[in-house]
């Protein structure tokens, strides 16, 4: 495997600590790698590339100014906006440098076969944190094959830092442009038979003693994008006991295109009704549920996929913020000697 660099960086290599370099999702899949938790191999381009790239587009032109400029309000500003910025990133050619360092990690990571399919999923530095989540604001590619498309798609995830919703989002939020950057992640694809999200608290209650388990057939984007209406199930974090069934009529799959991308087809009869996760495969997504949320010491989101051989991967995990939001404030107050706390309790009972 290759060296981590200024532009590429391993998955074994980075952590959450690297965020500011590798974004919020490939700080995760290196943590995650680094936990021993199963996720599909892969790299992540760097801010350092994207920075080299803004860095020769402003050159011509202003980006990120303009961007400041904006009045979140006006929103046909913003789309004029956008659709010329993301125009001018997709259509330029990346620094020489950049290019080349991409083209040897693709090659490493992929070296039987320079095709073998590849998702390109955008990794921006304010996802995914503990404090605002970017979630679906940015763009993912799905079942990319060799470097052009690669490369074209790394340009597009750039672009989408700049769609009218993350824009818009970050003006509000008042978010300064100097402080944004993007990073892409490049790992391989998932010949998912099964595929969804996991809530390792529940999403409708906050109860955090059980994990809510979401699938369907195929690859994941059919349930992210809303395609399908999903299987569900409530598991018991501690007992695995399955308190809730749902199983849906999943009347659409996300099936790979032997050209590359993904299309939707009509789910055969037989399996439209049926499970798409076994029991045995529910426990261990609760395993490994509780596994990642005692990594992270907090209630996590996180997406899986089962491949055809029965393997259970993750490829992305990030906080819950829904009801970690509305979770009260600790009433003590931190203190140099945890035993100080023990005595203020205690202290009016000799």
């Amino acid at each position: 495997m290759m060296q981590t660099s200024d532009v590429v960086g391993w998955f074994a290599d980075i952590g959450l600590r690297d965020r500011p370099v590798v974004g919020g999702k490939g700080g995760s899949l290196g943590e995650l790698t680094k936990a021993g938790i199963a996720v599909p191999p892969g790299f992540v381009v760097t801010t350092g590339a994207f920075e080299a790239f803004i860095a020769a587009l402003e050159r011509d032109a202003p980006i990120r100014s303009v961007v400041a400029g904006l009045d979140p309000a006006d929103l046909d500003a913003t789309r004029a906006c956008s659709q010329v910025l993301r125009a001018r990133i997709e259509g330029e050619s990346l620094p020489s440098h950049v290019r080349d360092e991409i083209s040897a990690a693709l090659a490493a990571l992929c070296p039987d076969d320079p095709l073998s399919p590849v998702a390109i999923r955008s990794s921006a530095t304010t996802e995914d944190a503990d404090d605002a989540s970017f979630a679906g604001l940015q763009d993912t590619y799905l079942w990319v094959k060799g470097l052009d498309d690669a490369l074209r798609f790394i340009r597009s995830c750039w672009a989408s830092l700049y769609s009218v919703e993350s824009v818009t989002y970050r003006r509000k939020q008042g978010l300064a442009e100097a402080g944004v950057h993007m990073a892409v992640v490049v790992q391989r694809m998932v010949d998912a038979r099964t595929a969804g999200v996991m809530f390792t608290r529940s999403p409708t209650t906050g109860d955090r003693s059980v994990l809510t388990i979401e699938g369907a057939w195929g690859l994941g984007s059919a349930v992210v994008g809303g395609e399908v209406t999903p299987d569900r199930w409530v598991v018991g974090k501690i007992t695995g006991d399955i308190s809730v069934r749902e199983i849906s009529d999943k009347h659409v799959e996300h099936l790979p295109s032997p050209a590359g991308g993904v299309v939707e087809a009509e789910t055969p009869q037989e399996r439209r009704k049926t499970p798409c996760l076994s029991d045995d495969e529910l426990q261990r997504l609760r395993d490994i549920g509780r596994r990642v949320e005692r990594h992270y010491g907090r209630p996590q989101d996180i997406e899986w996929a089962v491949d055809r051989s029965g393997e259970i991967l993750l490829l992305q995990s990030r906080p819950e913020t829904v009801w970690s939001s509305k979770d009260p404030a600790p009433v003590a107050t931190p203190a140099d000697n945890p035993l100080s706390h023990v005595m203020t309790i205690f202290g009016g009972r000799r």
